[in-house]
């Protein structure tokens, strides 16, 4: 493919004054001020930078130039957090150094947004999460994990633009010289085609073989690019939420003016799922936030309103009340599974957990909102193609032992400890996933961002075509192609012994902090336990709330004093199945608030959260990265876990808690 010519672009010359970020907050505060630092001196630097670190989740109802005053103010180095707001323009630094996974998290383009309106101009760490890396490509963001130029800029030497995409794919750096993906897209995407499919006569994934199916030829793309390429594909439906429509908005009329032209609008789906319960988030109201969240969906309403767009809206408690039971709403990523996602279609979303619908057997990852903006009006995704993990899901599930804690020994494992998930499809298989229903393997796919993964996938099946038929009134009838060829090709294969797996947890701060619960060497006192969001707001997940609940009801227990119990459904299926089967006698008996669906506390955006550094949460989300659930403690657990806990007021299983009581 050919690629803007480096001599088209002048060497860039950086600020000698390099902010590393490194465990020690004395480095930081050190190499803030423009003390000299080496980087043998700030090591060692810091590992697993998340987004929410970056911009903690509070300030995306900034999407311009304000964003440029928060970089990294929740950035922990030991308990301190050492860089305040304004700290980056202040200081005038423009190079930023880290550890390994430096952006893992969310597929908020806010955070590379901020550093680059503070002035940060070169982000150099040893790897990076794919979302992260690709949003700052998109912004014109340089990211590199070439540590030589750290000397070579604290020496005042000009970079090449060759040196700064070292080692990048040939989109990748055509796309930095642009100076950003929309520039590059009104220069080289005028004109797009389908490319026709074409086999090479290799075994071939599920996902290489969907890929090729929505692959796409642009002036500078290839139509059947191979793993580490960059490409363009056609997905059938888009989706984007409330933190970032108006950004999106923002930019395509900045740079196309009014009115725009949408490419294939239908296909577009809009959703307002994370901000329903703002007037009950500490953190936005403690920081006088509320009003801007109204204008962000305010912003949004509009967008949908001038473009004809599909929308679907959460409702408040009160809005809840007076619904006659029409509006369908939830979750973005849940609701697409439940109403839009198919077999062997592509997906994409500005969520990391988009991949949530993968366990139907479709390509669906996150992607951020400068990519959601360029594919609203060229039709076009871009992606890296990526290498694939084969997950062998081995032997029986023990009873108690569900999905969620599979993917938290996942996490633990050395294999994606070390971050060999990065980037990757994650293709599970095997004994286990047979057995499991698509809400649970759901919730593998779903925390693949966990993993590290560009996605996660399960080959449709007869279990698929149940769910589909009755969750969805929709007869689907499965395709001869629609699995993995034999001989394949995979990165890696991994076997999991589920039979073997116990209940999990994971500590606070890390999903990959995992260790079976029988391992907390000490009793652990909880204050708040909360069961929703997209991974455990399902329904066999409150399946699993009910069973505890009830054998709690029938013995005359409640949530334990001094405990809140929350339970949060991800869509409004999900509700309404849960008044039907009656569930919600036995939750209101142990006196469990019950939530509308919504993000909420999962996106530190609602009940649920802590409000002190000393109160203890047990949660179902999926990450409990620092600040993400409120200034307290977050564990991570099943659901059945997490109703036995809040029941015992400690964490405990649920054969745990039986036990005390028989």
């Amino acid at each position: 493919m050919p690629a803007i010519s480096p001599a088209s672009t002048p060497p860039q010359r950086f600020a000698p004054a390099i902010l590393f970020l490194s465990q020690s907050a004395d480095v930081v505060g050190r190499s803030l001020q423009g003390e000299p630092v080496t980087l043998d001196a700030a090591r060692p630097l810091r590992d697993d930078v998340s987004t929410d670190e970056i911009t903690p989740l509070p300030i995306l109802t900034h999407y311009d130039d304000k964003l440029g005053s928060y970089p990294y103010t929740g950035f922990r180095a030991g308990e301190a957090t050492p860089i305040g707001i304004d700290a980056i323009r202040g200081h005038g630094i423009e190079v930023v150094v880290a550890g390994k996974r430096y952006g893992k998290g969310s597929s908020r383009e806010h955070s590379p947004a901020a550093e680059k309106l503070a002035g940060v101009r070169l982000v150099i760490a040893e790897s990076f999460e794919r979302i992260y890396r690709q949003n700052a490509d998109n912004i014109g963001l340089f990211t590199s994990t070439d540590f030589g130029l750290v000397s070579r800029i604290q020496a005042g030497e000009a970079i090449p633009l060759e040196d700064l995409v070292a080692g990048r794919d040939a989109l990748a750096a055509a796309i930095l010289g642009s100076g950003g993906l929309l520039r590059f897209g009104q220069q080289f995407m005028r004109n797009i085609a389908s490319a026709p499919v074409a086999g090479d006569g290799r075994p071939r994934t599920l996902f290489e073989k969907i890929v090729a199916r929505h692959a796409l030829a642009t002036e500078l793309t290839e139509a059947h690019p191979t793993p580490g390429d960059g490409a363009f594909v056609r997905a059938d439906r888009r989706f984007i939420h409330e933190y970032y429509t108006g950004m999106a908005a923002h930019m395509l009329h900045a740079t196309f003016g009014r009115p725009l032209a949408l490419r294939d609008p239908a296909s577009i789906v809009v959703f307002e799922d994370h901000t329903s319960y703002v007037e009950e988030s500490p953190a936005h109201v403690r920081g006088g936030l509320v009003p801007n969240v109204h204008r962000m969906v305010e912003a949004q309403r509009e967008f949908v309103a001038a473009y004809g767009l599909r929308s679907h809206r959460t409702l408040t408690e009160a809005e809840a009340a007076a619904d006659d039971g029409s509006n369908v709403a939830g979750i973005s990523h849940a609701m697409v599974a439940e109403h839009y996602a198919l077999p062997g279609q592509l997906v994409v979303g500005t969520d990391s957990h988009t991949p949530h619908s993968g366990a139907l057997g479709c390509v669906a990852f996150g992607v951020g909102t400068t990519d959601m903006a360029n594919a609203f009006v060229t039709g076009a995704v871009r992606l890296t193609v990526p290498q694939s993990l084969r997950i062998v899901l081995d032997g029986r599930i023990p009873p108690g032992v569900t999905a969620k804690d599979i993917v938290l020994h996942l996490l633990a494992l050395p294999l994606i400890r070390d971050g060999n998930g990065v980037g990757k499809v994650f293709e599970f298989c095997g004994e286990s996933i047979a057995a499991l229903s698509t809400d649970e393997r759901a919730t593998l796919t779903n925390m693949t961002a966990e993993l590290g993964g560009f996605t996660g996938i399960v080959a449709p099946d007869a279990e698929t075509v149940r769910f589909l038929r009755e969750r969805r009134g929709v007869e689907f009838v499965l395709e001869p192609w629609m699995a993995s060829d034999e001989g394949a090709a995979y990165a890696e294969t991994l076997h999991v012994d589920c039979a073997a797996v116990p209940p999990m947890v994971a500590r606070p701060g890390d999903p990959g902090n995992g260790l079976p619960l029988r391992e907390v060497a000490a009793p652990v006192r909880i204050d708040i336990a909360y069961g929703g969001s997209c991974t455990a707001g399902k329904r066999e997940d409150f399946d699993h709330y009910h069973a505890v609940l009830r054998w709690a009801a029938e013995r005359g227990l409640k949530v334990a004093s001094g405990v809140q119990l929350f339970l949060q459904f991800g869509t409004t299926a999900v509700r309404d199945h849960c008044i039907e089967q009656g569930y919600m006698e036995a939750f209101e008996k142990v006196g469990a608030r019950m939530l509308q669906p919504s993000c909420g506390a999962c996106g530190n955006c609602g009940p649920g959260g802590s409000v002190r550094a000393d109160q203890v949460t047990v949660s179902a989300i999926n990450r409990n990265f620092p600040g993400r659930g409120g200034p307290g403690q977050v564990w991570l657990a099943s659901p059945p876990t997490v109703a036995a806990s809040a029941i015992a007021g400690e964490l405990v299983s649920f054969e745990t808690l039986r036990q005390r009581y028989t």
